[in-house]
């Protein structure tokens, strides 16, 4: 990046309003305890010790990451996935900040929440984050040092919610098949009902 590529962004657009600066709190404030409460999908930014950076999605039921009473601390279950952990081994091996993006379906505004997070082993906690028949085995604890609503531009213009963008699922291989090809080795041919029957019950 050039010495002078922030006087050239300074260049290129504007000054934020004051408003959009004024809206990053310190904690999570009511309204976005309720959006919390209300979104079943989130995305989660890690960095590993070597700089580099992953994005992962989580889900749950709405309300899946629970608010701390004063909106300090956020606690996000984990549940099974591919056992790659490239979320938790960054955690617990790099610098520990992530950042959060929390989405309701049907609603283009974003809740963003940045802080450090660490791993905690704790089976009574965990217990009361049951879902899907299954106790989680870690939890993520994000301090909050960031909070804010994010403007909702980039799902209008991607329609998320709508159908103008929508995609049959036929439109694509199966997710197995897909995998199968791109690491050159031949896996059971499942049809798509199959494997989304499969993924649930591990769910």
């Amino acid at each position: 990046m050039p010495d002078d590529a922030k006087a050239q962004l300074d260049a290129l657009y504007k000054a934020p309003h004051p408003i959009t600066v004024a809206k990053c709190l310190d904690h999570v404030d009511p309204h976005g305890r309720r959006f919390i409460e209300l979104s079943p999908f989130a995305t989660i930014a890690t960095v590993g010790p070597d700089g580099q950076v992953d994005v992962s999605p989580r889900g749950g039921g709405p309300g899946f990451v629970r608010v701390s009473e004063d909106g300090r601390h956020l606690v996000m279950p984990d549940r099974p996935g591919n056992n790659r952990l490239d979320s938790l081994r960054n955690i617990a091996e790099g610098s520990g900040e992530v950042g959060l993006m929390f989405m309701i379906p049907g609603i283009d505004d974003i809740y963003r929440v940045n802080g450090p997070a660490s791993l905690v082993v704790d089976d009574a906690l965990a217990a009361q984050f049951t879902e899907f028949g299954k106790v989680p085995k870690t939890l993520l604890k994000i301090a909050v040092r960031e909070a804010y609503l994010h403007c909702p531009k980039a799902l209008m213009r991607a329609d998320l919610w709508g159908d103008s963008h929508r995609v049959d699922r036929a439109t694509l291989p199966t997710l197995t098949e897909m995998v199968a090809d791109q690491v050159g080795v031949a896996l059971p041919k499942v049809s798509r009902d199959q494997e989304v029957d499969g993924l649930k019950q591990t769910l």
